[in-house]
């Protein structure tokens, strides 16, 4: 061949560190070891011992790469031959267990390479599958003779995950989603992460609880620097309310429902740039049946055996229309207020009504609210509510 193909891998230099030798003075070296330290031009001056670095190092390998980051290569066609070649066209791809990709910057062949110099390309691709890559490099060309040569070389390389992500989801009784992500540094490097925020879907609104306000200003609780330990976990929490318009929607919504997906970002090695983004989250949402009844407001703490209020709200999560009848029943610490057995009309598909009801407590403590009944009189059926929520009863001079 006249032509000699070579390809290296773009990567960030890294921090030289000199591992100290040192020694006391009544050692048999006395202070040579230290005063040799302090003559490598590599160490801190004033901090020899802590192997600390001032110099850089050129990758000596081709190094690991990870799911998210960018993936450079500079690539260099050099004619080591004496002739003039012609028509010289490089060509670049990347072949994943997916997809092929055209990697290379010019699709125009070079009218002519003289003897010693070289062709140089630069290529850059943001990795976004895991497994095995093959970059594969083509050279084609002519000879002065008038003969078409063609070579290819291939490298092979394996693109590893960087972080493992686990989600849960706690669904609140108000039709608030709490997602919790758990987010691990699997790479043997620290990570500094820039960014980690949720994308919500068009149904909700989200709210990041990973942050304090202290003395007016909005901190993160993770600290200043917000850097990952290889192996360490990090938990992030989100809120997501449905917005007004789906409000209801969101209330009623049976099976798997779509909340979003997480958009990470993360810098390593001198400032080296990844981001991955999940797939959509998914959630179960739970099912309430035909009748969702849910409080709306609710004390903390009531005197013992007197009134307090409380605000129900009624949805239909069915698809036709009911004619409700609200039934309340004593139970041994709770008593009802008002009249049992009452009409509250009809009730269309998805919509909702809301009741304020009044009852006491003849125990103290800890005491759960239940007995309401509701009936359907089109198809003669009753939903019971039983512990719907609890409240703290108190003997009326403890409270005061």
């Amino acid at each position: 061949y006249f032509l000699i193909f070579a390809v290296m891998r773009l990567t960030k230099p890294t921090l030289f560190t000199n591992i100290p030798v040192t020694c006391e003075e009544r050692d048999l070296p006395s202070n040579l070891f230290n005063q040799l330290m302090k003559d490598d031009p590599s160490t801190v001056k004033g901090a020899e011992t802590l192997m600390l670095g001032e110099m850089l190092t050129l990758p000596q390998n081709f190094g690991n790469i990870f799911l998210g980051e960018t993936f450079s290569s500079y690539i260099s066609v050099h004619n080591d031959s004496n002739q003039v070649v012609k028509d010289i066209l490089v060509k670049a791809d990347l072949q994943t267990s997916s997809q092929r990709l055209n990697l290379s910057a010019s699709s125009a062949a070079v009218a002519e390479l003289k003897p010693d110099c070289c062709i140089d390309d630069v290529i850059h691709h943001e990795v976004k599958e895991i497994g095995t890559h093959i970059l594969v490099c083509a050279v084609s060309y002519t000879t002065q003779t008038g003969e078409k040569m063609y070579f290819r070389k291939f490298f092979k390389f394996q693109v590893l995950k960087p972080l493992d992500v686990k989600t849960k989801f706690y669904n609140a009784e108000t039709d608030e989603v709490f997602l919790e992500a758990q987010i691990q540094n699997i790479t043997t490097s620290p990570m500094f992460m820039e960014k980690v925020s949720l994308e919500p879907s068009m149904m909700y609104n989200v709210a990041e609880l990973n942050t304090v306000d202290t003395a007016g200003k909005s901190e993160s609780t993770f600290g200043a620097r917000t850097y990952l330990q290889p192996m360490d976990t990090r938990q992030y929490l989100y809120c997501l309310k449905p917005k007004q318009e789906f409000a209801e929607k969101a209330g009623v919504i049976k099976g798997v429902t779509v909340i979003g997906k997480l958009d990470i970002v993360w810098k390593t090695n001198l400032g080296e740039r990844g981001r991955l983004q999940t797939s959509q989250l998914q959630r179960m949402a739970p099912g309430y049946g035909d009748v969702r009844l849910s409080l709306e407001t609710i004390p903390d703490t009531v005197n013992l055996e007197e009134p307090f209020d409380i605000t129900c709200k009624i949805t239909n999560c069915s698809e036709r229309t009911m004619d409700l009848v609200l039934e309340m029943c004593n139970t041994n610490s709770i008593h009802w207020c008002g009249v049992s057995g009452r009409q509250l009309g009809k009730l269309h598909p998805s919509s909702s009504l809301h009741l304020a009801l009044t009852l006491l407590s003849s125990v103290q403590g800890l005491q759960s609210v239940s007995g309401l009944r509701l009936t359907d009189t089109f198809l003669k059926r009753t939903y019971e509510y039983d512990d719907i929520a609890q409240v703290c009863v108190v003997s009326s001079e403890v409270k005061q």
